[in-house]
């Protein structure tokens, strides 16, 4: 069986899509599966050993130049080459049942009408899946991945998950003990500030590394390295090298984003914070807390100002990360 998954963007998403290759090669171990996705998050799906082909597509470049359009059709069109028995689309937008449809399949699967924004999407399917729009974000992609091939994506079965992302680009001279702090996302509202996280490394007296990805971010790790002797900004690396980074490091606390999402995919302990998104992007487990702030979030229509997640103690997070260190004690002594 030839399988097409395509799941284009963005890191965290892809991520929460990926718990499902374990499953599939569970069930179906002589299957191929490729994934369709930006060229820019290609590496979050480097080296797993469930996927058979990564498929890069660069359909952001025809933003920049409308020409582009062409290129990347052509490169559509000789991934349609490969023969799918079927091709499911996890994204659930125009765009990528697009894509979907020129890959081509006997069988197209995707969401119902009902299960995502653009309900337009669900004209191009052949099978689709019905899960609810406000449902754990998890669960959606896990379902319509697995729906479509006969398989059962339980909650048990994503919280007994192996760990999923893989790094072939070690870091060297990394401390034996030390945490990170993830300190950006793609809104401003969404990003704890960062006199804050500087009072959570003063309380937590633990080496730490700032990951950035803009120059803005940059500059605010400088300054949190500036405040604090247990902060220091980490050097801008590959995806590849963040995700060594990230399952090397004890304990990760950061913003709703794609590299504090990376620690649940590693199995490593981790704080997420929320402010204007839903909780119920990830799955919380013991070693896997989750931290919100007071607001009130619609699923439908998410307020890019609200500024809430700045309320948020220090003190909460930090006697968060001391419960998970003494758990993580209580463990390694067993």
């Amino acid at each position: 069986m030839k399988i097409c998954i395509v799941k284009l963007s963005a890191m965290g998403d892809i991520i929460h899509a990926m718990v499902a290759l374990q499953f599939i090669k569970k069930e179906l171990p002589h299957a191929v599966v490729d994934w369709v996705v930006e060229s820019a998050f290609a590496d979050v799906l480097k080296n797993n050993p469930h996927v058979d082909n990564i498929l890069p597509i660069n359909l952001k470049s025809i933003k920049k130049k409308k020409s582009e359009i062409f290129s990347q059709y052509k490169i559509l069109k000789s991934y349609s080459k490969n023969g799918y028995d079927i091709v499911i689309d996890a994204q659930g937008l125009l765009k990528s049942a697009i894509v979907s449809r020129i890959i081509g399949a006997k069988v197209i699967a995707g969401f119902d009408k009902s299960s995502i924004r653009e309900g337009i999407a669900s004209l191009f399917y052949n099978k689709k899946i019905h899960i609810a729009y406000d449902a754990n974000t998890i669960d959606r992609n896990a379902t319509v991945i697995c729906e479509p091939l006969g398989i059962e994506a339980t909650s048990k079965k994503i919280l007994d998950k192996e760990s999923f992302l893989f790094s072939s680009s070690p870091v060297e001279n990394l401390p034996k003990i030390f945490n990170l702090f993830v300190i950006g996302s793609t809104w401003e509202s969404r990003n704890y500030p960062k006199e804050k996280f500087v009072e959570i490394a003063e309380a937590l007296k633990i080496e730490t590394f700032v990951v950035w990805g803009s120059e803005e971010e940059h500059q605010k790790a400088l300054w949190m390295q500036e405040k604090s002797k247990y902060l220091h900004v980490l050097p801008r690396g590959s995806l590849d090298e963040l995700k060594y980074v990230i399952s090397k490091c004890s304990l990760l606390i950061g913003n709703d984003t794609g590299p504090t999402h990376m620690a649940w995919g590693l199995n490593v302990p981790s704080i997420t914070i929320f402010g204007p998104t839903p909780i119920n992007r990830v799955y919380a487990t013991p070693i896997n807390r989750i931290i919100k702030s007071k607001s009130t979030v619609n699923h439908y229509k998410l307020d890019k100002n609200d500024f809430s997640i700045c309320e948020i103690e220090s003190d909460e997070i930090a006697k968060t990360a001391k419960e998970i260190y003494e758990q993580q004690t209580k463990i390694s002594s067993l």
